[in-house]
Formats: C-alpha cells, structure tokens, sequence
C-alpha cells in the first residue's frame, strides 16, 4: 500500500473519486457535490484557513487502486482551547481494511504531532459542525444534506485503532403528516401571544439586518453551553445563506424577538439530497438544469433542521416551544414537505433533545464524536454532560 499526498489537480479529483469507489454498490449513499467539499480545502473559499491548516491523503493499494482517503486539519482558535492541543481528521474513505484504515489514522496522526498536536478528533469537518461531522452508527437511512454517511463497518475501525467515544448524538425525524401533540401544541401558543414576543423569517430584502441578528444569537447562545466555543462572524453567516439562495425558502429561517432584542433563532435547509442523489456529485450545465427542472417539481419533500439557539436569559421560558410552531405552521403552508429532520442533538446538550421529542420527533439516527489520544497512557476525558437541566 502506499499513501499519497493531494497536492494536484489530478489527485484532488482521485480525492473525490474515493467516494464513489467505495459506495458503488450502496443505493442509500449520496454522493456529495465535488466542489462543494473541494471548497473546504480552499483557503480563498474556507475561511479556516485564516487560523488553520489542513491537508489530505490518498491509500492506493499494491496494483496502484484507490482504496482510502483522510484528510488532517488544525482550527488553532480551538486546538488549545482543550485539555490538550488537539486536531482533527475527516473525510475519511476506506476499504474494510483494518491495515489500509490504520496506515491513514497514522497518517493523520504523525501530521498533526508534528504541528505539535497531542489529540485528535473525527471524523469532523475543518469548519462548522453542522457539515461532515461524527460517525454514523446506527440509522442507515437516507442521508441528509451535508451529514454524516458511512459504512456500518467504520465503527469497528475507529474502535480498533483506539478512538474513545468523546460525545454522541443523534439525528430525530418529525412526520409533518401527523398533528403536533395537543400540550405542546397550548404551551406554544400561550408563549407566543404573550406581550413583547414576536417572531420574524427571514426575508432577501432586509438580510443583512437579520444576519446581524442571527449572529447575535447564535454566538450568546451556544457560548453558554458549549465547552469549547468559537463564534460566528456575521460576514459568515451571510456567505452561508447566500451560498445557499437557489434552495433556501425564507420561512425556514427565523428569529424571535422580545422588546425588538434577538432572543432565540431556526434554521432549516431543504433536503437537497434528494435531488443531489441523481447527479453523481458533479454539477455541470446539463446537471444544474435537471436541479432546476426537479426542483420546481417539488422533488425536496424533506427539511433538514440545522440548528436552533435561545440566549440563557430567555432559556426555559417556553421560546423553543413557540418557535416551532412558527416552524409547523410554515410547513402546513408547504404540503409538499412530509419531513423534517433534526440533525444533530449531542448528548451535551439534553434541553434541546428535550424539546424535539416533546414535538413528537423520534430519535431515528445515532452518530458518535470520537477522540484520539496520541499519549496512550493519558486519562481519557469524556466531554461533559449537564447533570441538570
């Protein structure tokens, strides 16, 4: 076997290729778009790269076939932030090789030891955690926009090797044909006609308002319950939905308000999945009309719910609640949608689990975080779990 760094054109379109190797006979597989994932090994395109580094590998094995692929980054606004420096590695593609699977672990391990790294996470992504993050290890079903997919058999990998579960989560699915429960369905409303709440979508015309908003949020929110916590420029969040104008529907974003102050945010994408499933990760001409064409037809009748955040002063106040209606009223606006997916909740964080099931959503998807300790002997630490909340 010999291992290969991408440093060309040529192997980042092997990179690419690993994919469609290694499902080739996986119906449920979505192959992702290509420069949708080149992007993030883009320092013009991935903003990251203003305080990180990354880098990537191809596994070829002894006839010179793609077998693997890994790729070994460095988010040094975080990398300190933990007990020790510690990394990441991603966009892992294997055979079922334990030999071929190791030689990349230590690929990425040897890389980032070197940058004076002691730990490192994966699978995730080199930005948000809201793409490419954690292990699928239960739920092998249709995968969602931008989340996690992979053989059964990578768990016995990362196991083997020496991974140790740091945080778990899971994805839940909420059926839109069925009534919100009637409780739930009455704290919602009593909290959303109460004096000085409002709630507004988003809307093209008045975007850099909300985004500013949005970012307020987003960054006093998660700052509260996230142990390691990096914020969000506003400029990042507007790259993001813009990125996303050809399929975002400005009611699957939004804001609520108390006395005009920011205090709870959605966001919800639709599924494009369903139509990214038909183009074989590439997207030329011909391709982006068939996009165009399949989605006018209403081919998207999932929704992926990326994230909801309530600053702690308006925490436990019923806003999560409210919000959601909002959410399930817009959906009723839109019948074609029978779906919604929540992906993901970590077990760090049981209020908002708390709420997807008082919804009626189900737990349908399990995927775990792991980490690896370069020093063998070092205590493992788990990240933490509320003990209330």
């Amino acid at each position: 076997m010999e291992i290969k760094e991408v440093n060309s054109r040529s192997s980042r379109k092997a990179f690419h290729e690993v994919g469609r190797i290694i499902y080739k006979n996986d119906p449920t597989w979505v192959c992702p778009l290509d420069k949708e994932v080149e992007s993030i090994f883009d320092p013009q395109k991935n903003v990251y790269f203003k305080h990180g580094e990354a880098a990537r590998w191809l596994l070829y094995d002894d006839n010179n076939r793609l077998i693997g692929r890994i790729a070994a980054f460095i988010d040094k606004n975080m990398a300190y932030k933990q007990d020790q420096p510690t990394g990441g590695m991603g966009f892992f593609e294997c055979i079922n090789d334990k030999n071929a699977a190791f030689l990349l672990f230590d690929t990425a391990r040897d890389w980032l030891k070197v940058r004076g790294m002691e730990a490192m996470d994966g699978p995730i992504n080199f930005g948000e955690t809201d793409k490419y993050w954690g292990l699928l290890v239960d739920g092998f079903t249709h995968p969602t926009y931008e989340i996690s997919f992979n053989h059964p058999y990578y768990q016995e990998l990362f196991e083997s090797y020496g991974f140790q579960t740091y945080y778990k989560q899971e994805g839940f699915h909420l059926d839109l044909t069925k009534e919100l429960p009637e409780k739930f369905k009455k704290i919602a409303e009593w909290v959303a006609k109460k004096p000085g709440y409002h709630f507004r979508h988003f809307e093209w015309k008045k975007k850099d308002e909300f985004v500013n908003d949005f970012a307020e949020v987003f960054n006093t929110a998660w700052a509260s319950f996230k142990e390691h916590f990096e914020p969000l420029e506003p400029a990042y969040i507007k790259k993001t939905i813009q990125k996303a104008k050809a399929i975002i529907d400005e009611e699957f974003i939004w804001i609520a308000y108390h006395e005009d102050q920011p205090i709870a945010i959605y966001l919800m994408y639709p599924d494009v999945n369903q139509i990214l499933k038909k183009l074989n990760g590439k997207l030329s001409l011909p391709a982006m009309l068939k996009f165009l064409y399949l989605k006018k037809k209403k081919t998207m009748t999932r929704a992926r719910g990326v994230l909801m955040g309530v600053i702690p002063k308006f925490q436990n106040l019923g806003i999560e609640s409210a919000m959601a209606l909002q959410v399930a009223e817009a959906m009723a606006r839109k019948p074609h949608y029978t779906e919604i997916e929540f992906s993901w909740v970590a077990d760090f964080n049981p209020k908002m689990r708390k709420i997807w099931v008082a919804i009626g959503a189900e737990p349908a998807k399990h995927y775990i975080t792991y980490r690896y300790l370069f020093d063998r002997n070092k205590p493992f630490k788990r990240y933490p779990i509320p003990e209330k909340f």
